[in-house]
C-alpha cells in the first residue's frame, strides 16, 4: 500500500470500500480508540485497542449523553480525562504510531472519539488518519462481502467422512477458506481445542478478509462441507444458504486411513497442544477433554454402548499415561467411526447424493482438480 495517506479525513461518514479492503487485506496497523469492552466484542485482526475512554468513563459519557445531549456529554468526557490521564493516553498514541507510521485510527462511528484523538496527536505534532465511518462502517463492508461471495463464485463443497483429510485439501488450496481454522474448532463433538474459539464477529471478521483476498481470477471457492454451526460459532446466513445448494466433492478415505489420521491429530497433535498451554497440568486436562467430548454423544450411543468405549478410553489413556503409547486409542476411534459417525453421514450424503461431482480418495481428488480447472480445454 503505497503511502498517499490524507492528513485528515473530514468526511468521518464517508462509506469507502475500496480503502476498507486496502487496509484490511493488506493488514495495515489500525489503532482502535473504543472502550476495552467495545474491542472484546469484535475488532479487526490487524487492530490494537489503545482507548480514548475506558470502559467505566465510556458508561458515564453514554449516560450523560442520554440524558443532556452531546455538549454536556462532551464536557463531562473532558472532566474525566484530566491533564494527567490526557497525557498518558496522547504518550500511548505516539508511542503507537511511532511503530506504525502508516497506520489510521478509528472509533466505532469514526466520530466524536477518533476526531478528538484525532486533534490532540496533532496538536503533539503527529499524524494519523481516520477511517471514514470507523468501526462499523468496516464492519457492515465485510459483512456485505461475505454475503456477496455466491454470486461471485461458485462455492464446491469437500466433504467426505470423519477422518478423510478434508482440511488437509482445504490447506492445500489456494482458493480455498478453512472455515474450522477461523472458528478454532474441528466441528465435532470433539471439535474442541485448547486455544478458546473467537467471538461471532471476530470469526466472521476474520472469515470475510480471507475470502477478500482470494484471486479474483478464480471463479471457484472450496469450503468444507459443514453445517451452519462450528462449535458456538455460525456460518453467516448468506454464505450457508449458498452451501447447502453447492455441488460437493467427496473425500473416499479407508477407515484404517481415517483412524490414523484422527489418532494423529486428535490425541498426539492435541496433547503436545495441551502441553504448549500448561506442561504440569498438560494430560490432566487432555483426559478431560476426551471424556467430555465423548459424554456429549451418550444419549445417541446409547448407554451399554457408551460404557463400552469410555472404558476402552479410559484404558488407553491409562496406558498413554504411564508409557507414552497411542496406539491403543485406535479401538475406540475405530469404534466410533463405524458405529457412530460414518451412519450419520452416509445418511446425509445420500440425501444430497444429487449434487455429488466427484468420489475418490484424495490422490484421485487431486488428479481431477487439475484437469478440471487447469488442464486446456478440447474444442
Amino acid at each position: 500500500m503505497s503511502d498517499t495517506r490524507p492528513n485528515l479525513i473530514d468526511n468521518s461518514s464517508e462509506y469507502s470500500p475500496e480503502l476498507y479492503r486496502e487496509l484490511l487485506c493488506a493488514d495495515i496497523p489500525l489503532l482502535d480508540v473504543r472502550a476495552p469492552i467495545e474491542f472484546s466484542h469484535g475488532a479487526f485482526p490487524c487492530a490494537t485497542n489503545r482507548p480514548l475512554l475506558d470502559d467505566e468513563q465510556r458508561r458515564l459519557v453514554g449516560t450523560c449523553y442520554k440524558k443532556h445531549g452531546q455538549s454536556a456529554a462532551i464536557a463531562l468526557g473532558e472532566r474525566l480525562l484530566n491533564d494527567e490521564l490526557r497525557a498518558e493516553r496522547v504518550a500511548q498514541w505516539t508511542n503507537w504510531v511511532a511503530h506504525n507510521p502508516n497506520g489510521y485510527l478509528y472509533c466505532f462511528r469514526g466520530g466524536q472519539r477518533s476526531k478528538i484523538v484525532q486533534e490532540w496527536l496533532k496538536n503533539a505534532g503527529v499524524i494519523c488518519p481516520r477511517v471514514p465511518g470507523g468501526y462499523k462502517a468496516m464492519r457492515r463492508f465485510l459483512f456485505e462481502s461475505i454475503a456477496a461471495i455466491p454470486q461471485q463464485k461458485e462455492i464446491v463443497l469437500i466433504a467426505g467422512a470423519t477422518g478423510s483429510g478434508k482440511t488437509d485439501i482445504i490447506e492445500q488450496l489456494p482458493n480455498a477458506a478453512d472455515l474450522e481454522g477461523h472458528a478454532s474448532h474441528r466441528g465435532s463433538a470433539f471439535g474442541n481445542k485448547v486455544k478458546a474459539q473467537p467471538t461471532q464477529i471476530d470469526f466472521e471478521n476474520g472469515l470475510a478478509i480471507d475470502l477478500l483476498r482470494l484471486p479474483s481470477t478464480v471463479g471457484t471457492l472450496y469450503l468444507e462441507d459443514e453445517g451452519q454451526a462450528i462449535g458456538s460459532l455460525s456460518i453467516p446466513i448468506a454464505l450457508y444458504a449458498a452451501m447447502k445448494k453447492a455441488p460437493i466433492v467427496h473425500i473416499d478415505e479407508s477407515v484404517d486411513t481415517r483412524t490414523s489420521r484422527i489418532l494423529n491429530d486428535y490425541i498426539i497433535n492435541n496433547l503436545q497442544d495441551f502441553e504448549q498451554e500448561n506442561s504440569i497440568t498438560a494430560f490432566l486436562g487432555f483426559r478431560e477433554y476426551l471424556l467430555t467430548s465423548l459424554a456429549k454423544i451418550q444419549r445417541r450411543l446409547g448407554g451399554e454402548r457408551y460404557q463400552q468405549i469410555k472404558a476402552i478410553m479410559e484404558s488407553a489413556l491409562a496406558t498413554q499415561e504411564s508409557s507414552g503409547a497411542t496406539q491403543q486409542h485406535s479401538e475406540w476411534i475405530e469404534r466410533l467411526l463405524r458405529d457412530y459417525y460414518d451412519p450419520m453421514y452416509h445418511y446425509q450424503l445420500k440425501k444430497n447424493s444429487e449434487r455429488i461431482i466427484f468420489k475418490g480418495n484424495t490422490q484421485e481428488f487431486w488428479c481431477w482438480h487439475l484437469a478440471r480447472y487447469y488442464m486446456p480445454k478440447k474444442t
